[in-house]
């Protein structure tokens, strides 16, 4: 097939119900799986989300928008949209690139018109930036709420049919709808006499719920105290990594493309007073409709109502809690009060986000070999089965080794791909409320860091570092191991020819040289119970995120360190002092 046919059948797409014949050179032209954000723009560039744009910037047009507004024609446009893969992925001669989802569907072909080192910003990691026009091949279909997901020119279509030259408000968010969301949602829609258009944002994460799915289930349960004919439509929009003004403006952008005459924005998302700012509607350069901020807005207690902040006798308002503070809230299990959700929205939450004492965990203990850590990861086992209030599954480094990873190396590939499919297995555990107790040597800060973030997406991780010094794991020795490595006859042996990069983000640590088998696990049981993923022994714990608890770690006159927890995407990270 010659290459102007092969253009033909990229250019001339058929109707989504009629998916094309992929062209015949698919199979010879280099593939690239896309990360989820990456998977976002993609859509958003096919869908129209990002009109004019056809796909990603060159270096010229890069420029022109983070300098001037601009694309390099003129058109005004608020925010880079470029892609950026590893080097070693993309052949140097490609002209042409599938862009893949997760399945390993093609997607879309891009066609590459320039090829130049990542932005600094990316960091040094042989990263290559391509631009160039993509072509879709078919519909995309990983995500969740797909069949709400749906092409800006078919919300136009609806929003225009429902109300010729009428207004749309749009409101993007990565939170769920509380009632003072509802209240100004539907104080500036009268105001504007406008429907109403909520976008959850599903790329990037979710704050409080943390999936992309419990925020719109969440959104979904809140649509029933907003006005008749409000449209929830779900966009893969990703954070775009230059603060709030630059998620603003891209906010804006995919607003204006799904029909919106307006975008309503938080106060606190509206940083300075920009130019063109009137009344509280405001112009951004590059975004095609005004942006709406909401103002302070409070709870008035005696009235029973959220309403803006001077219309509430001084001192008498109630301010909305945190995000931080929400998440204490339901990691303790209390009851989310009236004044702040729906119970219909309150269920979502608490569904998406469990009490501690229920939800899914991650115990990831690491050391050198000798080092205690399958000894008192065992016992934790033990002790946990004996209370019978949480399901608990063991992954010890051995037992991994010979059936989960069996055939692997300890190479360096091969000791990260270890860590990979324990991590896999342990988020599998969690996500389903379960308690995964892990116990390889994991040397490197990267794999385990990989894993924490696996795990981290459906539910909480703990890294125990068990810091027993090496000539105390050599003389536990009984295989001979260190002695064999020290010798020479043993290569990439940890601890003495392979290194152990030692945790900086542990949220507890254990020497067994100066404890026993037991102080170690009452040590972690007290660190479960005080951050309550277990109950005491008298009644449920409540949520320790806000505080620390103190574990003495044996020895006499010994201060122990003050272990504080780590709890992933239900809360801010603490660390060990």
């Amino acid at each position: 097939m010659s290459a102007s046919r092969s253009e033909a059948q990229l250019s001339e797409q058929p109707s989504p119900a009629a998916p094309p014949a992929l062209p015949a050179e698919l199979a010879d032209w280099p593939a690239r799986t896309l990360g989820q954000d990456q998977l976002g723009d993609l859509e958003l560039l096919t869908s129209g989300a990002f009109a004019p744009l056809r796909g990603f910037m060159d270096a010229a047009e890069v420029t022109a928008v983070t300098e001037h507004g601009t694309l390099a024609d003129g058109t005004p446009w608020p925010v880079p949209v470029v892609l950026d893969l590893s080097a070693a992925t993309v052949p140097a001669d490609a002209t042409r690139l599938v862009l893949q989802d997760p399945e390993g569907s093609p997607l879309a072909v891009l066609s590459i018109t320039e090829r130049v080192p990542a932005a600094p910003g990316a960091g040094d990691s042989g990263l290559v930036r391509l631009a160039g026009p993509v072509t879709p091949l078919r519909e995309p279909e990983h995500g969740p709420f797909r069949q709400l997901r749906r092409r800006p020119e078919d919300v136009r279509a609806e929003l225009a049919g429902g109300a010729p030259g009428g207004n749309v408000l749009a409101y993007a968010t990565r939170r769920p709808l509380n009632t003072r969301h509802i209240g100004q949602l539907r104080h500036y829609a009268g105001q504007l006499n406008a429907r109403l258009l909520v976008l959850p944002l599903v790329c990037g994460p979710a704050e409080i719920v943390s999936r992309p799915e419990a925020l719109v289930r969440a959104v979904l349960a809140a649509r029933q105290h907003l006005p008749a004919g409000t449209l929830v439509i779900p966009v893969p929009l990703a954070p775009r990594g230059g603060g709030k003004d630059l998620d603003l403006r891209a906010q804006g952008i995919v607003a204006a493309a799904y029909g919106a005459t307006h975008l309503l924005a938080d106060s606190s998302d509206v940083t300075g007073s920009p130019a063109g700012t009137r009344n509280g509607t405001l112009t951004l350069p590059g975004v095609p409709i005004p942006v709406v901020s909401a103002g302070e807005w409070a709870y008035d207690p005696r009235s029973e109502v959220w309403r803006p902040l001077a219309l509430i006798e001084p001192g008498a308002e109630q301010d909305e809690l945190t995000a931080s503070e929400l998440g204490a809230l339901l990691d303790s299990g209390a009851e989310v009060p009236g004044w702040l959700a729906p119970p219909s929205v309150a269920r979502e939450l608490r569904r998406a986000r469990p009490p501690r004492a229920e939800r899914g965990l991650a115990i990831f203990f690491t050391g050198l070999s000798g080092s205690g850590k399958s000894t008192i990861a065992r016992g934790l086992a033990e002790a946990l089965i004996e209370r019978g209030d949480r399901t608990v599954s063991l992954l010890d480094g051995d037992h991994v080794r010979q059936l989960l990873s069996a055939g692997l190396t300890f190479s360096r590939a091969d000791r990260d791909l270890n860590i990979a499919r324990i991590g896999y297995v342990a988020a599998e555990v969690a996500r389903h409320g379960g308690i995964a107790i892990c116990a390889p040597i994991a040397p490197y800060a990267e794999a385990r860091a990989a894993a924490r973030r696996m795990v981290t997406e459906v539910g909480d991780f703990l890294l125990v570092y068990v810091s027993t010094p090496v000539d105390v794991c050599a003389a536990r020795d009984r295989k001979g191991l260190y002695a064999k490595a020290r010798a020479g006859l043993i290569a990439g042996f940890t601890g003495v020819s392979d290194p152990y990069e030692e945790p900086r983000d542990a949220d507890l640590v254990l020497d067994t040289s100066v404890m026993t088998r037991q102080e170690a696990v009452d040590a972690v049981l007290k660190l479960l119970t005080t951050g309550g993923w277990l109950a005491g022994p008298d009644e449920k714990a409540e949520a320790g995120g806000a505080a620390a608890a103190t574990v003495t770690l044996g020895g006499e006159g010994r201060d122990g360190p003050t272990a504080v927890l780590r709890v992933g995407p239900f809360g801010p990270a603490v660390r060990r002092l």
